[in-house]
C-alpha cells in the first residue's frame, strides 16, 4: 500500500512539472537603439519673455540602448546685467555629454523616470563697461575685455520623459552642477558662465522643460510578459 501511494505521488509530481506552461520571454531586452530623440529647451524663451538678462537656446538629443541612454546637449547663451555704474556681459557656447538610466523598464511606450551623469564644457568671452565721473573730462567710460574663457563642470541629473503623441515627447530635467573649473580669465573674472550660471559658488542648480521629436531607427519590440 505504501509503495502504491508513493508511486502515485511521483507520477503526480512529474505531471505537474511537465504540465506547467513555459513563461514567455521578455522580448524588449535589446540593446539595439529604437530611435533618436531631438528636442529643445523651452525655458530660455520663457525667461527672455519675462525680462531675464539671459537669452539663447539649447538643443537636447538622446538615443536608447535598452534602459541606458546616451545624451548630448548643445547651447548658446548671452548674459547682460546692469551694474551701478555700467554693465557686465558675456556670450558663448556650451555642451554636455553623459548617460541616463531609465527605471521604467517594462513601460511599453518607453516613458522614462531617470537618473544620470553629465560632463559639461563652455567657451565664452566677457566684458565689463564701467562709467566713472571725472572733474576734468566729465564721465569716463572704461571697457574691460576678458580673454577667451573656458569652463568645465560635472552634473547629476534626474527627470522624466513622457510620450504625448506618436513621435512627440515632453519632459523635465533637473540638474545639480558642481566642480566648476575656470581657465583663461586673467583680465576679467567671469560673473556668469554659459551653461553653468553664476560663478559665486562652485555648484549650482538648473532645470529644463523640453519637447522632443523621436526619429525611429527600428521597430520597437513588444513586451510579452509585462505582468511577470
Amino acid at each position: 500500500m505504501l509503495r502504491f501511494a508513493f508511486s502515485w505521488l511521483m507520477l503526480a509530481g512529474l505531471l505537474s512539472v511537465y504540465g506547467q506552461k513555459e513563461k514567455p520571454r521578455d522580448t524588449t531586452r535589446s540593446y539595439a537603439p529604437t530611435g533618436i530623440r531631438v528636442g529643445f529647451d523651452l525655458f530660455p524663451y520663457l525667461r527672455e519673455s519675462l525680462g531675464s538678462p539671459y537669452s539663447g537656446y539649447e538643443i537636447n538629443t538622446d538615443i536608447d540602448f535598452y534602459r541606458y541612454y546616451l545624451a548630448v546637449d548643445y547651447g548658446q547663451s548671452t548674459f547682460r546685467d546692469s551694474l551701478d555704474n555700467g554693465y557686465y556681459a558675456n556670450t558663448g557656447t556650451y555642451w554636455r555629454v553623459g548617460g541616463d538610466v531609465n527605471f521604467l523598464l517594462k513601460d511599453p511606450d518607453r516613458n522614462m523616470i531617470f537618473l544620470g551623469l553629465r560632463v559639461g564644457q563652455s567657451q565664452f568671452t566677457n566684458e565689463a563697461v564701467i562709467t566713472s565721473p571725472s572733474t576734468a573730462f566729465g564721465n569716463v567710460t572704461q571697457t574691460i575685455q576678458g580673454n577667451e574663457g573656458r569652463a568645465s563642470w560635472r552634473e547629476l541629473t534626474g527627470g522624466l520623459r513622457v510620450k504625448v503623441w506618436k513621435w512627440l515627447w515632453m519632459g523635465y530635467t533637473f540638474r545639480y552642477k558642481f566642480g566648476l573649473n575656470l581657465r583663461g580669465n586673467e583680465n576679467l573674472q567671469p560673473y556668469d558662465v554659459p551653461g553653468f550660471g553664476r560663478t559665486a559658488r562652485n555648484d549650482a542648480w538648473g532645470a529644463n522643460y523640453q519637447i522632443f521629436i523621436k526619429i525611429p531607427v527600428r521597430k520597437q519590440p513588444v513586451a510579452t510578459n509585462l505582468g511577470k
